[in-house]
């Protein structure tokens, strides 16, 4: 095989290579595009609100103390959640988690628009569930508390 065959040769794989890759991203993008979503904190979305607007978001913060409001004979909530002293004006329709409650920390999914947040998906945690118990003379008394030793 001469010279110039192998580099046509090469040059029709790395095209087809080319051309492959490009299709693939294409492809992913497409059907991924629509799904992808941002995980941000309360903070970080408010420092520059209007980049967010109508993009999928995950949003993560506490629920501010007498904030939380419910429509009459609804499941719409309206609550604020906070970071750092930055605060968003939160909407949800639907039954909320047990854990809800002022202070809670939450994780909305939804989007933004200029009203505030719309969640369609609400998270909330508790933190006092995994908290480690407090050391002391009251833990150390507790003979079901204390490792048992032997073979």
């Amino acid at each position: 095989m001469s010279n110039k065959a192998a580099r046509s040769k090469a040059g029709k794989i790395a095209l087809t290579g080319v051309v492959l890759a490009t299709a693939f991203g294409v492809l992913l993008y497409s059907s991924l595009g629509e799904s992808l979503q941002y995980y941000k904190y309360v903070d970080e979305v408010m420092a520059e609100p209007a980049a967010w607007h109508g993009k999928n978001l995950q949003v993560h913060g506490n629920v501010v103390p007498d904030s939380i409001g419910r429509k009459d004979n609804t499941l719409e909530w309206r609550f604020d959640i906070q970071r750092n002293g930055k605060v968003l004006r939160a909407y949800y329709n639907g039954i909320v988690p047990d854990t809800f409650k002022a202070d809670s920390e939450v994780v909305l999914t939804g989007t933004l628009d200029e009203k505030g947040f719309h969640a369609t998906e609400m998270t909330a945690k508790c933190p006092s569930k995994y908290d480690a118990a407090p050391a002391g003379p009251a833990a150390q008394s507790n003979p079901a508390a204390a490792p048992s030793g032997g073979a």
